[in-house]
């Protein structure tokens, strides 16, 4: 059972007591409070939800491992966040280069190979299921440049300034990349709608 004053402190205080003191209700209160922040976070970004669970399993542990290499002069949601991103980036090259491998690699020899259904029947999803599967599918087509901080802006709902600092950017070019994503979403959502 988890410390009911735990529970009322910061992020910043959850971790400075987990370094201090190897705390692991502090541990476990700050991975209850971010599993689902980070996990919307990756599989908006991967649009595989078992290697967005994967991915933010890998960041707790990384969490959990280099909890010592947190300092207080950034925010704790910051530094969580730019781990997720590093891991969700690297996730996302590594199943590319397996995808180019992967469709390569069939021959028309391989009869049992067959490419598998993802529509979604309308009679059996609701409307809002339907607009998030076209939102997702469109969000993957945004360059992998501009998605992240858009995600990072419009869903997540950090400050300009967080994610300059989760992606390592000026906040002018995490503006400039926001508007320029959603320029792009809005292009693929316009052309979804209107066919």
């Amino acid at each position: 059972m988890l410390d009911k004053n735990l529970v009322e402190l910061s992020d910043e205080e959850l971790i400075a007591e987990f370094q201090l003191n190897n705390t692991i209700n502090a541990f476990e209160i700050l991975v209850q409070r971010y599993k689902n922040p980070l996990t919307n976070f990756v599989y908006r970004f991967l649009g595989d939800y078992e290697a967005c669970s994967d991915v933010v399993q890998e960041t707790m542990i990384k969490f959990y491992r280099n909890k010592d290499s947190y300092k207080s002069i950034a925010k704790f949601s910051t530094w969580i966040y730019t781990i997720a991103g590093n891991l969700a980036r690297t996730e996302y090259q590594r199943r590319r280069r397996r995808q180019i491998f992967s469709i390569n690699s069939y021959g028309e020899e391989n009869e049992n190979y067959e490419i598998p259904d993802e529509s979604y029947r309308p009679d059996i999803m609701t409307d809002s299921v339907i607009k998030d599967k076209i939102i997702q599918k469109s969000l993957l087509k945004v360059s992998r440049v501009y998605r992240e901080a858009v995600i990072l802006r419009d869903i997540q709902e950090l400050s300009y300034e967080e994610i300059a600092e989760i992606m390592g950017l000026t906040v002018g070019t995490v503006k400039s990349r926001i508007n320029r994503g959603r320029a792009q979403l809005q292009k693929l959502l316009k052309n979804i709608y209107n066919e």
